[in-house]
């Protein structure tokens, strides 16, 4: 199993409701990834309520393997969900690891 971890910080410029929108929106997009691409075993996208977080949203996923990873990530659903989150968006980091 591969585990896909990515964390974003919305853009500073957007208003309180352009980041609430835009969190119901990215949900959305990549949630609904889940179910056309092979070899996803969990997919969310949690977005931060605590004042102890440094990252706004988070996409917390799960693959059978590496292949399903690779398939999602060029899958066009993803890579459209993907476009919209980098014009909304800063400051990526991701981790990738297996268990």
């Amino acid at each position: 199993m591969v585990n896909h971890i990515v964390l974003w910080n919305f853009k500073p410029e957007l208003t309180e409701k352009e980041r609430e929108e835009a969190g119901k929106t990215i949900r959305k997009n990549l949630e609904a990834v889940k179910e056309q691409v092979t070899g996803v075993i969990s997919l969310a996208v949690v977005i931060n309520e605590l004042d102890s977080s440094n990252k706004d949203l988070g996409l917390i996923s799960a693959f059978e393997s590496v292949e399903a990873l690779n398939a999602y990530q060029v899958h066009p659903a993803h890579v459209q969900a993907g476009a919209y989150i980098k014009t909304v968006t800063c400051d990526r980091v991701c981790l990738d690891y297996e268990a």
